[in-house]
């Protein structure tokens, strides 16, 4: 397919760059795949359930991962971690290709390589990446982290940190409205897909079919599988919470996954590239919550392939109409 397919026009005055107060109080479209349109609120989303569905939630908890530093020179270089290295040092993203020394808050010293590894002269990587590490809000949002992103930009289940994006579906839940869901008989289950570079990196070839994800590192339960397929079994159906968690499920599911060598009792640990886009056949999900995405972007791809392309295009044109607002901080989509 040509990535053009998947383009479309956004008013910029839709972006969100700012979360809702509430975070259940964002607005809902709820797309059926018959292209069928209903509009909610997300607390409303309550009433798209019914005892025996199973609810999964990806708890990957974004790190502070966007750094500040000075060359020698005195110039100011950025850097974005994107995963630590076994020789204790990280691969970053930064402009410039930069090779050498830089100082960043704290005192804390690194030496850079080309702009893609950076190595602190610290004990604690995590402690100094904690206090002085800025979340790092996509580009588009165009305005520098402030203090409360550090808890609007998590869900309210994060629990296991790796993230460099969140996965921003689930950032509309609230504690209340997982126990409501949980009174009603939906069982919730949690697993983990550290968001990486493969969940945001552009499709650069002109066919969507030659992109590659870069492999980002999963955790889940042994049995979810199996949970998955008894819960349909016996009638219920599974709400998968963003397009990360839909990726983990499926690649459980179709064996699309390279396991870890340290296997721990219990649990499935990994990486997985699995690239979803039209033509794929699901083995594992019902429903997909997640929010409106980029234009020409692999989550965009994946929620095609679930829906339908020109449903989803449909969907986002009716979006744009009522004023929906997009993408990280945006509102939400349910696709039944």
């Amino acid at each position: 397919m040509d990535i053009e397919s998947f383009d479309f026009v956004l008013p910029e005055s839709l972006i969100a760059r700012q979360p809702v107060e509430e975070r259940d109080g964002s607005r809902l479209l709820v797309l059926r795949r018959d292209g069928g349109i209903e509009h909610r609120l997300f607390r409303e989303i309550t009433a798209y359930f019914r005892e025996g569905d199973l609810l999964v939630l990806n708890d990957s908890k974004v790190i502070p991962a966007r750094l500040t530093g000075r060359k020698p020179t005195g110039g100011r270089i950025e850097i974005l971690l994107v995963r630590k290295t076994p020789d204790g040092g990280f691969l970053i993203l930064s402009r410039g290709g930069y090779t050498g020394r830089a100082c960043f808050d704290g005192g804390v010293e690194a030496e850079i390589v080309g702009g893609r590894y950076a190595r602190f002269d610290t004990g604690d990587t995590d402690d100094f990446i904690r206090r002085f590490g800025a979340m790092p809000l996509p580009p588009y949002i165009r305005r520098p982290p402030e203090e409360r992103d550090r808890q609007w930009y998590q869900t309210v289940y994060a629990a296991k940190e790796g993230s460099i994006a969140a996965p921003t579906a689930g950032l509309h839940f609230t504690e209340g409205l997982l126990q409501e869901l949980a009174s009603i008989g939906v069982v919730i289950k949690k697993l983990t897909l550290h968001v990486g570079i493969g969940t945001f990196m552009p499709v650069k070839s002109r066919r969507i079919e030659g992109h590659r994800m870069e492999p980002e590192e999963f955790e889940a339960e042994a049995g979810l599988a199996d949970l998955i397929v008894k819960r349909r079994k016996d009638g219920g159906r599974v709400f998968a919470v963003g397009t990360t968690t839909t990726r983990t499920i499926e690649a459980l599911m179709s064996g699309r996954y390279e396991a870890a060598a340290d296997r721990e009792p219990g649990r499935i640990r990994g990486t997985t590239d699995l690239f979803i886009y039209p033509g794929y056949r699901f083995r594992g999900i019902d429903a997909i919550i997640t929010n409106f995405h980029l234009p020409k972007s692999t989550p965009l791809m994946l929620a095609s392939a679930f829906a339908g392309r020109e449903k989803v295009l449909a969907a986002y044109g009716e979006a744009v109409s009522s004023a929906y607002r997009f993408f990280s901080y945006g509102d939400a989509m349910l696709i039944l």
